[in-house]
């Protein structure tokens, strides 16, 4: 901690120069992470475990081995010239393969935090993905307020609960309606599926903003023909080209949840969180400093511009930290690309090592039935961003911010006058179920938006899961860092996504 009496510059020069050498310290006695990746890309000819859009693919859909190739010789050499000599199949370019590469001088350096092996393609685990994000695509439509009673959710829920290895979130011992698609944290089980961060209105400065979105049309998926699946497969480039709702509505399914994230500018929702928080009155965590003081009010730190921008300034950490693992451990194909290996699977094309709980799923029968293909349906023309799948930017941002607003506020505190959709989605009206706390409506909101990519057809369950675990771990290794430059001392306290209670 800073001080001692008043310092002279050059005094107080070197004090900063300690301080930045005692961060560095810190930084360099965390524990190195192992990076791991699921093996696929080893195992199976063709490279068909692993994330190749982009690329040049062949009649049947499969990536140029030569092209691949050439990206590892890339990604493995590390010179930034180089990566102007990856080979495109069209005019969509690869998002930010160097980012990865970048350093850092706050928080843990971006191959010093790690997530585990993504689930394997031929294994129960990889299958239980697909099949629930066959399922989000059939309900796509469906308001999530519905859920408990309508006959597709049941039959999701039913055939969920019946696979050999799915881990979402489990009521008892059983998959039910009501706990289809939710999130894993405490939080993500009480109330209503989505977030009041997502509903309520925003106060912005003079401005209020009222959160009814433009969001897709009922009906409309994308990449169910095989042909159109091919040529975005190989860069083509659709982005812009989706057939939207004129109404605005608040998001009360899936498709509206997927169009919110297509589109957000990456840190919104917290953003929001943080601004309604504020505007509300909601207590600051009972360690911040200054919260007893009859002197002193927070502002250019404990107060509003000290959380707004710690909140943001955390998200360009996480996405480097992500970016190392998409593209230098795990390059993990994306739920599209699998879903053109079950298609070449079941139309007899081409045989892959999948499991029997996808290829004899009941929810790919609905979708043939629907589409005449046993492609993903996807909510965006485009299909997925041009970088692999594991882990999640949205989820690893989604991680940090929460995490810097639940250091920051009293999580135990109850939400005021919550509110909900009306079945169109036009108006909000009130919410008369159990009490909803900051903590959990913030782990219910990270939950939301990383599972909006999956309901759109371009993350996987467990990209999710690991990802937000992985920002949470970067926010708070540089709350540890920030905690000795002040002159007063923090008690922060908050609990994880996985439910332990933590002191920084």
């Amino acid at each position: 901690m800073p001080g001692g009496g008043a310092p002279g510059p050059r005094k107080r020069a070197q004090q900063a120069y300690r301080m930045r050498v005692r961060a560095a310290r810190l930084a360099r006695r965390r524990e190195r992470a192992e990076h791991v990746a699921n093996g696929d890309e080893v195992e199976h000819a063709g490279f068909i475990g692993c994330y190749t859009k982009g690329l040049p693919h062949d009649a049947q859909g499969f990536v140029e081995p030569a092209a691949y190739a050439a990206l590892l010789d890339c990604l493995e050499k590390q010179v930034p010239a180089g990566f102007e000599e990856i080979p495109l199949a069209g005019p969509v370019r690869l998002t930010s393969p160097q980012a990865g590469l970048a350093f850092d001088l706050q928080g843990p350096d971006a191959w010093h935090v790690t997530i585990p092996p993504a689930p394997r393609i031929a294994l129960a685990e990889c299958a239980g993905e697909m099949v629930e994000l066959y399922w989000m695509a059939l309900l796509r439509d469906v308001p999530f307020a519905e859920y408990e009673s309508h006959p597709l959710a049941q039959a999701a829920a039913a055939e969920l609960d019946g696979l050999q290895d799915f881990r979402g979130p489990r009521e008892g011992q059983a998959v039910t309606p009501g706990t289809l698609f939710r999130g894993f944290t405490a939080g993500d089980g009480v109330g209503p599926w989505l977030s009041q961060f997502l509903w309520l209105d925003v106060p912005w400065g003079a401005q209020r903003l009222v959160q009814r979105n433009q969001t897709g049309l009922p009906g409309v998926d994308y990449l169910t023909d095989f042909g159109e699946w091919l040529a975005v497969q190989n860069g083509a480039n659709r982005f812009g080209q989706e057939a939207l709702d004129p109404v605005p509505r608040y998001v009360r399914d899936l498709r509206g949840l997927a169009r919110y994230v297509q589109i957000d500018a990456l840190y919104q929702a917290y953003l929001h969180a943080c601004l309604i928080l504020l505007a509300r009155g909601v207590p600051f965590d009972p360690g911040m400093p200054l919260a007893g003081s009859a002197t002193q009010a927070g502002f250019a730190e404990w107060g509003p511009p000290h959380v707004l921008s710690l909140m943001t300034e955390v998200a360009t950490r996480a996405l480097k930290a992500v970016w190392y693992q998409k593209w230098f451990v795990h390059r993990r194909l994306r739920p599209e690309e699998f879903g053109g290996l079950v298609h070449r699977h079941k139309t007899g094309a081409a045989s892959a090592p999948l499991h029997a709980d996808v290829l004899e799923c009941a929810a790919l029968e609905e979708i043939f039935a629907l589409h005449g293909s046993y492609l993903l349906p996807l909510a965006f023309p485009e299909g997925c961003p041009t970088h692999p799948s594991y882990g999640s930017g949205h989820a690893t941002v989604a991680g940090a911010c929460t995490t810097i607003l639940k250091a920051w506020f009293d999580t135990d505190a109850v939400l005021e006058d919550p509110v909900v959709p009306s079945a169109d989605g036009t108006a909000l009206l009130p919410y008369g179920g159990p009490p909803l706390t900051v903590g959990g409506e913030l782990d219910k909101l990270a939950s939301n938006v990383a599972t909006g990519r999956n309901g759109a057809g371009v993350h996987w369950r467990s990209d999710y899961a690991e990802s937000v675990r992985l920002g949470e771990r970067v926010a708070l290794a540089i709350l540890e860092e920030q905690k000795a430059t002040y002159a007063e001392t923090p008690t922060l306290t908050l609990t994880t996504f996985d439910g332990e209670t933590i002191e920084i």
